[in-house]
């Protein structure tokens, strides 16, 4: 008999490292995984340089703000493509050395066979958690939304329908509805848009950022944050 995933479950109530790109579906997954269970940390790869976030393009810096506030440690190692799946691997090693039993990721669209994650889970003796797994991405979003969290577009697809006046908007429930009226997926899932979350429930303070010179890359524009000062966050 074929195996029952339980991904969308795979998390409660079991100390877990979440994979964190700093966006809001990695941080509405990390949040919805809090609400049961115990978070070790954040797992981030870094580009090869170690100057960039891997998936967002986020500098360090921002992105241990955006963990010194949700008061988790962050497991990060840069990687090139050829050797990431090898350092991802040490990463969850060194999480279930802390006490993970669970990796928790933001993804909600993944084959039920051949899922990446599945693997390198399995390989390093870990649970499977997709909090926002075969979610609705209207309602995921929504939910982001109604939560509180508050997200800035910081990286757009231009050949997709993306406009460089996107970047630097908070999503809401007008921009979502002006987004789907474009013809664009509300959660990006086409890789249209990457955000970057300030604010919400599981953040002690906002994240002081300013907004940069947005810079262009073949059809990409992308909107650089950086911190306005140094951030110090209670305990």
């Amino acid at each position: 008999m074929e195996e029952i995933k339980d991904w969308k479950n795979g998390a409660v109530g079991r100390p877990f490292i979440a994979s964190f790109s700093g966006g809001k579906d990695s941080v509405l997954a990390l949040y919805k995984g809090m609400q049961t269970g115990k978070a070790v940390g954040l797992i981030v790869m870094l580009e090869e340089e170690g100057k960039r976030s891997r998936s967002h393009g986020m500098p360090p810096e921002l992105i241990q703000a955006q963990a010194d506030s949700i008061g988790l440690p962050v497991f990060t190692a840069a990687a090139s493509w050829e050797g990431y799946e090898a350092v991802f691997m040490e990463l969850l090693t060194q999480a279930k050395n802390q006490g993970a039993e669970v990796l928790v990721t933001g993804d909600l669209d993944v084959p039920a066979h051949g899922c990446w994650h599945e693997k390198v889970t399995q390989n390093a003796g870990l649970g499977l958690g997709m909090p926002l797994w075969e979610m609705d991405h209207r309602e995921a979003v929504e939910e982001f939304i109604d939560l509180g969290f508050t997200t800035i577009v910081v990286t757009v697809n231009l050949s997709l329908g993306m406009r460089e006046e996107d970047l630097g908007r908070t999503l809401t429930h007008d921009y979502i509805n002006e987004l789907e009226a474009r013809g664009i997926d509300p959660c990006g899932e086409g890789g249209e848009f990457h955000t970057t979350v300030i604010d919400g429930p599981i953040f002690k303070q906002p994240i002081p950022v300013r907004k940069c010179t947005i810079r262009k890359e073949g059809v990409y524009a992308f909107l650089p944050l950086e911190l306005t000062k140094a951030v110090e966050f209670n305990s």
